[in-house]
C-alpha cells in the first residue's frame, strides 16, 4: 500500500502528491546542494588530503597536521622531506633545512636563495599562477620556516561559527524535504538527526585535535557520516518524486506513522 500523510486540511503531504512546481523546486535545490557538496569534498581533497598523500602521509595524519600543526618542524622542512624531496639534490635540501633550524635569519637567506631560484620558484612564485606558496622573497620563505602550530583560536572560531550556521541551514532544508518521504519512522528520525550529531562531533574535534591527535579520527568519521546522511536526504526524495509509481510504491510499501 502507498503511504500518505495529510495536513490538517486533508491535503496529501508525500512528495509524490506534491504539485509539479514544488517537485521541480525541490529537485533543483537537492541537485544543487549535492553538486555543491561534491565540489566541497573535491576541494578538501586537493587542499587537505592530496598534499599529505604526496608526502607519504595517511589521510588521518594529514587531518591531525591541519588542526594540530607540526610542533616538531615547519611547513617548509616537511615539504622538503616529503612532496618536494625529489626536486632538489640532497646537499641543497640539507642547506635549506640547516638554514631553517639555524633560525631562518635574513643574513643566511642569501646562501639558500640561489637554490630556491634555481629549483623552486619556477612553480613557487606569485607569477606562476599556481595555488602554491611563493618562495621568491625572504618574508614568504621565513613564514613557511616558522614552527607550524596549526590554526589559531581566532581562526578556529571563525571557521567553526561559519560551518555551524551554514551546515545547519542546509540540513534544515534537506531534512525538511526528507520528512515528506514515505520511509519507516525510525529510519526517518535517524537520517534527520544524524547530520547534526556529525556536525557537532566534527567541529568539536577540530578544537580537541589540537590537544589529542586521536580526535582526528572523529573528524574523519564525522565528515563521512555527514556526507552519508546528505546523500540519503537527497537520493531518497529524488527517487520518490520521479521514479515510476510501481517502483516507488514497492520501495515504500511499509506504512508510516510519522
Amino acid at each position: 500500500m502507498t503511504m500518505e500523510r495529510t495536513n490538517p486540511l486533508g491535503q496529501a503531504q508525500t512528495l509524490r502528491e506534491l504539485s509539479l512546481a514544488l517537485r521541480t523546486l525541490f529537485t533543483a535545490f537537492l541537485l544543487t546542494i549535492g553538486f555543491g557538496y561534491l565540489a566541497a569534498v573535491f576541494y578538501l581533497f586537493l587542499v587537505d588530503i592530496d598534499p599529505h598523500l604526496k608526502m607519504g602521509m595517511r589521510p588521518i595524519a594529514g587531518i591531525e597536521m591541519k588542526y594540530r600543526g607540526q610542533p616538531s618542524g615547519s611547513r617548509l622542512e616537511a615539504a622538503l622531506r616529503g612532496a618536494m624531496a625529489d626536486k632538489l639534490r640532497p646537499e641543497e635540501r640539507d642547506a635549506i633545512v640547516g638554514w631553517v633550524r639555524g633560525g631562518a635569519t635574513q643574513a643566511g637567506f642569501g646562501q639558500i636563495k640561489p637554490i630556491l631560484d634555481r629549483s623552486c620558484t619556477v612553480c613557487h612564485s606569485a607569477k606562476s599562477g599556481l595555488p602554491v606558496p611563493p618562495l621568491d622573497s625572504f618574508e614568504t620563505v621565513a613564514k613557511l620556516a616558522e614552527t607550524d602550530r596549526g590554526p589559531s583560536f581566532v581562526q578556529l572560531a571563525r571557521v567553526s561559527h561559519v560551518h555551524l550556521f551554514g551546515l545547519s541551514f542546509i540540513f534544515l532544508l534537506t531534512g525538511t524535504i526528507f520528512t515528506l518521504t514515505a520511509v519507516a519512522p525510525t529510519f526517518k528520525l535517524t537520517v534527520v538527526a544524524l547530520p547534526f550529531v556529525a556536525i557537532w562531533a566534527d567541529i568539536a574535534s577540530w578544537w580537541l585535535t589540537r590537544y589529542e591527535p586521536l580526535f582526528a579520527y572523529v573528524v574523519f568519521v564525522g565528515g563521512a557520516l555527514m556526507g552519508a546522511a546528505l546523500a540519503v536526504q537527497i537520493l531518497v526524495p529524488l527517487w520518490q518524486m520521479w521514479a515510476p509509481r510501481s517502483n516507488a510504491t514497492a520501495a515504500t510499501a511499509r506504512p508510516s506513522k510519522s
